[in-house]
């Protein structure tokens, strides 16, 4: 089976995380700190913080800037349940904007006219979550530009966009976001196994992620209530969970950070190949904004189905029985049990719903090879035009 995508480890990961086990730290030691300072200045950040997911950064990312009951957080229907989630885990209400119908990110336009609305109701939102689907970067300008009108905060989900540019800068800059959000999970562009961050300029917000990621727990005196009893000496100043990474997720992280470029540089170059080879096919191929330069951790095609006889699950099925480990990224969340079962409904999101019903992600991954890249579309032109 090739699947969807997968990690490259090298000898040079192993032996960082070996190194690690032969040290004297596991957990909150010098390295988590030197893989934060990175990915810092890598993307032109002033902070960053580590944690054991993306999922528990963007929970901390919510809780810093004071989301809480009474409070409303937005983002896009399509993507993973997290990026809603996080909102909920705080006590917020959460509600989604349609998706932009050519790069599938939450559409500015619809983001204006739900805000206007919502200004005329009084139920504003306090944080917008737009999410750089696929690796591709949203309209952040223009997002920006509706946060600075109507008051909402800004949290990147980038997840998918380590190592992309928008308009000639890295994603996690934020020169238009509170806060990025990066995950290391070992299928997107580097991995730390599991793992996220969380990237700010924001000197308090920075303060306040990194007291919630370990139990809200200090030791620095300038912090406490009162003077510190001894050097063992330590105060619980906020209720905050066990979100840290470990010293060998960061070694692997930190290693791995060598070949960032290499691996979006080799996703790019799979990319036109596809572009190329699957021009003629009945789909909607991935369209790329020119003011961005996509991280493309998917690659994602649409079926025209109209012009196939065959249904939608007919050819993912087809392929995987091929052995050709296609995957669908996502099923709109507000269509997710949990989210029926706080009113949403089918219709909600008619774009969202659209691009369900004809997605389909292909092998992407850098080690994928071009015989097997070749293998993905001629199985992918049988099957369609069986």
């Amino acid at each position: 089976m090739i699947p969807y995508g997968r990690q490259d480890i090298s000898e040079s990961d192993i032996q960082a995380v070996v190194d690690v086990l032969r040290s004297d730290y596991l957990t909150q030691g010098p390295v988590v700190p030197r893989f934060e300072k990175a990915v810092a200045e890598y993307c032109g950040a002033q902070h960053a913080v580590a944690v054991n997911s993306a999922t528990s950064a963007l929970h901390i990312a919510c809780l810093a800037i004071g989301l809480g009951p009474g409070d409303r957080l937005w983002t896009s229907p399509v993507t993973f349940v997290a990026s809603a989630n996080c909102g909920l885990y705080c006590g917020a209400e959460v509600d989604f904007v349609d998706i932009d119908p050519r790069n599938y990110n939450l559409c500015p336009q619809a983001l204006e006219h739900k805000l206007i609305e919502a200004e005329r109701e009084g139920r504003l939102p306090k944080i917008v979550v737009p999410v750089h689907l696929a690796g591709q970067p949203c309209d952040m300008q223009a997002i920006h530009a509706l946060s600075q009108r109507f008051g909402f905060r800004i949290i990147e989900d980038a997840s998918h966009a380590i190592g992309g540019k928008y308009r000639g800068e890295p994603v996690g800059n934020g020169r238009y976001s509170d806060i990025t959000i990066f995950s290391f999970h070992p299928v997107k562009i580097i991995t730390t196994a599991e793992g996220g961050m969380a990237l700010t300029n924001d000197d308090e917000l920075a303060h306040r992620m990194a007291l919630l990621r370990s139990h809200g727990i200090t030791r620095d005196p300038v912090q406490m209530t009162q003077a510190p009893e001894g050097p063992w000496y330590y105060q619980q100043i906020d209720l905050g969970f066990n979100y840290r990474m470990t010293e060998l997720q960061a070694a692997l992280g930190l290693s791995q950070m060598e070949r960032l470029d290499e691996y979006v540089s080799r996703r790019h170059a799979l990319a036109e190949r596809y572009d190329e080879q699957l021009a003629d096919l009945p789909l909607t191929l991935p369209w790329q904004h020119p003011d961005s330069y996509s991280g493309l951790h998917l690659y994602v095609i649409r079926l025209k189905l109209d012009k196939i006889g065959k249904s939608h699950r007919e050819v993912f099925e087809a392929l995987r029985e091929q052995g050709i480990g296609v995957n669908l990224h996502y099923i709109p969340v507000h269509t997710q049990p949990y989210y029926q079962r706080m009113g949403f409904r089918l219709g909600n999101y008619p774009e969202a719903e659209r691009y369900y019903a004809e997605a389909i992600s292909l092998p992407m991954y850098p080690t994928l090879t071009e015989a097997q890249q070749d293998h993905v579309i001629t199985t992918l032109k049988k099957v369609l035009q069986a």
